[in-house]
């Protein structure tokens, strides 16, 4: 017998990401921030793989073009990781 994974997506508003230290900082629908995310090139295990190279870019352009940028944050098996992005003009 198999257990199955239970999968959550969770969308949150980008308040800042750092391309030096990899910290993103991410607001929540209550108002509270989030800090216990990275950008998703940098992990912990492994090297970052072209969609973790391709979400991290979208969200530094975005940041650096004043956009409204919102990432996708999957969690599984008591691991968190931001596997998309949604970025729409202010």
């Amino acid at each position: 017998n198999l257990d199955v994974p239970f999968v959550v997506k969770t969308e949150y508003q980008v308040c800042s990401a750092d391309d030096a230290s990899g910290e993103v900082i991410l607001l929540k629908e209550d108002g509270s921030t989030k800090e216990d995310l990275n950008l998703p090139t940098f992990v912990r295990i492994g090297e970052p793989t072209d969609d973790d190279k391709k979400v991290t870019d979208e969200i530094l352009k975005g940041m650096e073009d004043g956009k409204n940028v919102s990432v996708i944050v999957q969690a599984a098996c008591g691991e968190e990781k931001i596997v998309g992005t949604k970025i729409t003009d202010n």
